[in-house]
Formats: C-alpha cells, sequence, structure tokens
C-alpha cells in the first residue's frame, strides 16, 4: 500500500509517500523560514498562501522522485490538526481534492503522531513500549507509547514550550528568527560558569514542565547588563548566556526524561519534534544512556522538523492495523486543538 502524505500544519509544506512494502519512497519539503525572517515569527496568512503555492509542485516533485504516477497511490493521509487554522485548511483542501479526484480513501492524522513515530522511520528503530519526550516548538510533553494510539501522558509543559522558550531567549538576545538553532550554536562558544540560570521545576516529584521562568531570567540578565542595550553586550558575554539558557534548558529535560524511565521501568527512550536536532541535548541525553543503560533513538535529522513523511507514515501504520478508518467522504474539517489523548487505538 502506498500512502501520500500531506503536512502544512505551520511553516513548512511536505509531502512523501511511504510504502508499506517498501518504506519511504521520496518526500520534499519547503521551508517558509526565510519569509518569516522578517517579520520575527511566523505570519499565518502569509503561511496559509505559501501553502497553496507550493502544494502542487511539491506533489511533482514527490512522484518524479519515487517514479510512481498519481494513480499507483492508494490512500492520501494529511495533517489535521493542531496547528494553524488557515495553514491546515490548505493541506486537507488539497489532500481530499487529490483522493476525490483519484477515487482513493483519505485519513487526517495527528501531527503529533507523526512526531512521535517518526524515529521508527529510522534504521535504528525503537520497539514499543517506550518513553517519547516530544519537544517542539509549541509542545514540551512526556508519553508512554505502547502501540499506535497507545499514548499516556506523563507530563507536560504548564506555560512556554521548550521551543518557545529558545525562539523568545534568542530574541532577546538579538538573535532574530529562528532562535532555536542560533542559541544553541552561539552557546557553543559560551563559558558554562560564566552564568548560572535557574533549572525550574528540576526537583518537582512530577514530570511537569516550565520554562517561562527561565526566560524571564534571560531578560533579567540582558537588562541587568552593565551595558543596558542587547545591541552593545559584547558577542562573548552573548555566548555566556546563551550557554547558561541552553545548559538550564538541557539539564531540565535530560532529568526528567531519565526520572520517568525509572517511574516506568522502560529503557527506551524516543526524542520528537525540531527541538530533537538539538547537539547539546542529544549529547546530554546520550551521556545519561550510557551512565544509566538506557537506549536513546531520535528520529533523523531532516524528520525533527514538520514534514511529510511522518504523516504518510503514520497514516500507513494505521492503516495497516485498519484500513477502515479511510473513508471517501471528501468533506474535510480540521481541529486546530486537538489533545493527543483524544486518539483512539489503531
Amino acid at each position: 500500500m502506498i500512502v501520500l502524505g500531506v503536512e502544512s500544519s505551520c511553516d513548512e509544506t511536505g509531502l512523501a509517500l511511504y510504502d508499506t512494502e517498501r518504506g519511504l519512497l521520496s518526500h520534499a519539503l519547503h521551508s517558509q523560514v526565510a519569509m518569516h525572517e522578517e517579520y520575527g515569527g511566523v505570519v499565518p496568512e502569509l503561511a496559509s498562501r505559501d501553502h497553496i503555492r507550493r502544494a502542487l509542485p511539491l506533489l511533482e516533485q514527490t512522484l518524479d522522485k519515487a517514479g510512481i504516477a498519481k494513480s499507483d497511490i492508494d490512500a492520501v493521509a494529511y495533517t489535521q490538526g493542531p496547528g494553524l487554522a488557515g495553514a491546515l485548511l490548505v493541506g486537507s483542501s488539497v489532500a481530499c481534492s487529490l483522493a476525490l479526484a483519484l477515487d482513493k480513501p483519505v485519513l487526517g492524522v495527528h501531527h503529533l503522531e507523526g512526531h512521535l513515530l517518526s524515529p521508527l522511520l529510522a534504521s535504528e528503530r525503537p520497539d514499543f513500549p517506550f518513553i517519547a519526550l516530544l519537544v517542539s516548538g509549541g509542545h514540551t510533553q512526556l508519553m508512554r507509547v505502547d502501540g499506535v494510539g497507545r499514548y499516556t501522558l506523563l507530563g507536560e509543559t504548564l506555560d512556554d514550550a521548550a521551543g518557545e522558550a529558545f525562539d523568545k531567549s534568542a530574541k532577546l538576545l538579538g538573535l532574530g528568527y529562528p532562535g532555536g538553532p542560533a542559541i544553541s550554536r552561539l552557546a557553543e562558544f559560551g563559558d558554562p560558569t560564566a552564568y548560572t540560570l535557574p533549572r525550574p521545576m528540576l526537583h518537582s516529584k512530577d514530570f511537569n514542565f516550565s520554562f517561562s521562568g527561565l526566560k524571564t531570567a534571560v531578560l533579567t540578565v540582558v537588562k541587568n547588563h552593565e551595558q543596558k542595550v542587547v545591541a552593545n553586550i559584547c558577542e562573548q558575554d552573548k555566548a555566556n548566556i546563551a550557554r547558561g539558557f541552553v545548559d538550564a534548558i538541557v539539564d531540565v529535560l535530560t532529568a526528567k526524561c531519565v526520572n520517568a524511565l525509572r517511574h516506568t521501568g522502560l529503557k527506551r527512550l524516543v526524542i520528537a519534534g525540531g527541538v530533537g536536532a538539538n547537539a547539546q541535548l542529544r549529547a546530554s541525553l546520550n551521556a545519561a544512556a550510557a551512565k544509566r543503560k538506557f537506549r536513546v533513538f531520535y528520529p533523523e535529522l531532516e524528520f525533527c522538523t514538520d514534514n511529510g513523511a511522518m504523516i504518510a507514515f503514520a497514516g500507513a501504520l494505521r492503516l495497516e492495523r485498519n484500513p477502515e478508518l479511510a473513508t471517501r467522504d471528501y468533506a474535510f474539517n480540521v481541529r486546530p486543538r486537538w489533545p493527543l489523548d483524544e486518539l483512539e487505538a489503531a
């Protein structure tokens, strides 16, 4: 069975083809980062319009790479939510219109389920059950994953997500958008002893997170700096602040993951979402895994951010287990807010 995946939840347009027998056939992705950079963040209306321009050319590119025709597609999966409503509507309309034209079944996929299952696309894939840290610009959650659709929420952020804290703190340092990768690169040149920033909820007895206080701590350091103006802070001091921030957030994420593994008795940890590409986080988790004898699995770097491959894959896994999930009712709806625990097991 060949499944076409369509992703358009925010600022990436992604399409992919996944074959349940041969694996991932092809994928194509367009990022809108350059377009949104001058605004310092995602502009929903511009995002939606760009998805319209990109979807069909990316479809042709994906088909050409795979060497198949539209008629070879057996089902179409699309991101139904959560995400930006307008952006979701573009991908949903493209997917359902194409499925209608081809007389193929269609399936709405939960965006976060795509991220959770994306490490299964890697050459070294974990077996169920495992603990998953879903960490991105919009979400920071610890989940127990017992199978497709069998997710138990252990803890989540009470305020800012980790990726959001990265972006906001980078902006305070004048690093622009997107801030996460920029502040991580800058932190590599920082002195880890220069600034000791708070580790929110590090010693709490649950698996929840809070990062708004850490962001505020960065703001306080910047404001208290003797130069008072971000633009006049020397590059080394910016690097030191960045290092203090990154070390704090990585320490919290690592500790919570280790505690969740200890609590459940599981020995497999999966990292999913855009922050999963962070080099400092990967190094910290790898060190903890070597010390505490558990295994940690990551998506391929190209599948850490939003992409069509994870949607095609998640859709294919669900359809393999229950083909009746797909529908030929092409009257679509989107779910900008869609708690993951509302998903049914496949």
